[in-house]
């Protein structure tokens, strides 16, 4: 039986609410991603996006509403994630919005989203720090591969300044400013899946869940240098910082 959407829509709303509380400016970074993505693509009528680590895909569903013409694959690990979003943003004017499941950085992780064509945007926010440096090196490989000519990576996250004084700075701004602006629930990561194990309308897919779903965290905290040299190293042109609080950073890398 399929999810309701008054189902989805509530534990969308709860998810979206717990997530503020470890992204600063969330909706920002989004805005930032999506005008890079529009940027890059604007002569394309009909882009090819992927959304990695999408969660329900808050994210994905506002690229498909920015770009009205692209197809957008919203692509996570998880299965009672992928079902909210589609149930929740799979209708209607988002229609050329796809939920696959795939785990990012496994051996044929991009065969399972079935592309019939190079992609012109990859986007992901919050979602590829968990990846060690081996594993995304190889990430950023398989985009580079599959990536058009001019096609561009986005990628939002904590992605740490390179002196680790700076870092301490960075994430004490971070700290503060989510302190003064953020007006979120108690909710947190842990007490959102307790609650969802809670709800016998999800229990057909959390009974889904394997050891693939969430994977262990490495955590490999590299610094921008890092990245941007894994991404050089990967056949990215250029890469570089466009937009940065504390240490809340928006990375683009040009195909």
């Amino acid at each position: 039986m399929d999810l309701s959407a008054v189902t989805a829509a509530r534990w969308v709303e709860r998810w979206e609410c717990q997530q503020q509380r470890y992204a600063v400016d969330r909706e920002e970074r989004f805005t930032v991603i999506a005008d890079v993505v529009e940027q890059a693509t604007r002569g394309s009528r009909d882009p090819l996006l992927l959304d990695l680590g999408s969660g329900p895909g808050a994210l994905a569903a506002r690229l498909a509403g920015r770009l009205p013409g692209a197809e957008v694959v919203a692509v996570d690990a998880d299965p009672l994630l992928l079902e909210l979003g589609r149930a929740h943003y799979g209708a209607g004017a988002r229609a050329r919005l796809r939920h696959v499941r795939s785990l990012i950085g496994a051996p044929g992780w991009l065969d399972a989203l079935g592309l019939d064509r190079p992609v012109d945007a990859a986007v992901s926010t919050t979602a590829l720090h968990y990846l060690d440096r081996d594993t995304l090196a190889g990430v950023y490989r398989d985009l580079a591969e599959r990536l058009a000519p001019g096609g561009v990576f986005v990628n939002g996250d904590h992605i740490r300044p390179d002196s680790p004084a700076i870092r301490d700075l960075a994430v004490d701004l971070g700290r503060r400013h989510a302190e003064r602006n953020l007006a979120f629930t108690h909710e947190d990561w842990q007490s959102w899946w307790k609650g969802a194990a809670a709800d016998p309308e999800l229990a057909p897919y959390l009974n889904l869940h394997d050891t693939a779903c969430h994977p262990p965290c490495a955590d490999a905290d590299l610094p921008v240098s890092t990245h941007v040299a894994l991404l050089r190293e990967a056949g990215f042109r250029e890469a570089g910082t466009v937009w940065q609080y504390g240490d809340s950073r928006v990375l683009a890398a040009l195909r």
